[in-house]
């Protein structure tokens, strides 16, 4: 059986579990999902791409 999660969902999730259980303030996370959107309109965001897919492909592939 083959589960698909959207990388954003898991992201959202540990954004979720650092508010309610490591006391993180909600307007750090607002800020640092601003900067995400900021960041990938960079020339960087080609590359940050390229190592997600690397890291999730290790992941899956470790995992099958």
């Amino acid at each position: 059986m083959t589960v698909s999660l959207p990388l954003v969902v898991v992201l959202g999730l540990f954004a979720w579990g650092a508010v309610k259980f490591l006391g993180v303030r909600t307007w750090v996370v607002v800020l640092i999902a601003l900067f995400g959107f900021w960041l990938s309109q960079t020339f960087l965001a080609p590359a940050i791409e390229s190592g997600t897919r690397t890291g999730v492909d290790v992941i899956n592939r470790s995992h099958a």
